[in-house]
């Protein structure tokens, strides 16, 4: 199938992302002088926004490149997590999986003076996800499953994402071979048994496997490794300036890796990167692209927003010129 067909088929596909929902808080000013009460720099303060993190930044990617998202996760009864979830109403993200409780809604704060970050605070409470909470969680997601096309887990590990999760997943995915991709959290990684694809870093990877990476061999191994550890389908090792790796069963007994060399001209911002990856990699694979072009399309999507300042995302038309030219197997 081609790139244009499979692009063009995003628009028809419903993706659910499972995860911390996150909400980023930045609050911008200008320094003029040092406070006379501590060695501390006085913000004066001149704007600030708030932009949706976390599993809800993933949610976003999908809505820009023309595909349909549900969220499922925890915000707080706080007016915060009214924000949260007025951000995600105005971009048509369904939230009908958003569960309200007592912990707060985590929420990131960055102090920004002269496009300089002075400090970040965070609120949050990390503590796992049990009882009432959990138990509606997974009967929404039982549910959801049945509505959408692939899930994405978006694991910040604020305490949604657990063992018990993952296994009602892989449990819900098997009738209709549902697609499970996870942006995995060092410390987590034996709760990801079975599911579809991890996109871990390469240190998440090193870290995830015991295996250090530095050099083509010992990468080979680390992606071997939690393939097999894992009984995963498939692994996409980002690798930064290097590009990916991807790694994939061809036999019971046979893994193959594809490299896959960056495609950013221009790196000015990593952040939400990661993001971009697994929302592009999860609606190319449901809209028929075999796992090499879901991962080249991926790539081009990263391409495109690490060349912009901040928190971007990747639409149809700019993944389209990326990919003009590019030669398929």
């Amino acid at each position: 199938m081609g790139f244009s067909k499979v692009i063009g088929s995003f628009r028809n596909k419903k993706i659910l992302i499972i995860g911390d929902l996150i909400l980023d808080h930045y609050i911008f000013g200008k320094v003029q002088r040092i406070s006379p009460e501590a060695p501390v720099p006085v913000v004066e303060v001149v704007n600030e926004s708030f932009l949706l993190g976390g599993a809800t930044n993933v949610a976003s990617n999908i809505i820009a490149l023309g595909g349909k998202a549900s969220i499922a996760g925890i915000v707080g009864r706080d007016s915060l997590g009214k924000v949260l979830r007025e951000l995600l109403e105005e971009r048509a993200i369904a939230v009908d999986g958003i569960i309200e409780d007592h912990r707060p809604t985590t929420v990131k704060t960055r102090v920004i003076a002269h496009n300089q970050q002075v400090v970040r605070f965070d609120r949050e409470d990390r503590k796992r996800l049990e009882g009432r909470n959990l138990a509606a969680l997974l009967e929404y997601v039982k549910r959801a499953m049945q509505e959408h096309d692939a899930v994405i887990v978006s694991d910040y590990k604020k305490g949604i994402v657990s063992a018990a999760l993952i296994k009602t997943l892989v449990k819900y995915a098997k009738p209709n071979n549902t697609f499970i991709a996870v942006d995995p959290k060092v410390g987590h990684f034996h709760f990801y048994k079975q599911v579809s694809l991890i996109t871990p870093n390469l240190l998440e990877a090193s870290q995830g496997s015991g295996v250090e990476i530095k050099d083509g061999k010992s990468l080979l191994k680390a992606g071997r490794t939690l393939m097999n550890r894992l009984s995963c389908k498939s692994v996409l090792i980002t690798r930064g300036e290097e590009g990916m790796s991807l790694f994939e069963r061809t036999a019971p007994r046979e893994i193959s890796a594809t490299h896959i060399p960056t495609v950013a001209k221009k790196v000015f911002d990593v952040t939400g990167a990661g993001d971009t990856v697994i929302a592009t990699f999860a609606l190319a694979r449901t809209a028929g692209a075999t796992l090499e072009d879901a991962a080249i399309i991926s790539n081009h999507a990263a391409g495109i927003v690490v060349g912009e300042v901040g928190t971007a995302v990747a639409t149809p038309e700019a993944l389209l010129r990326s990919l003009d030219g590019t030669k398929r197997k």
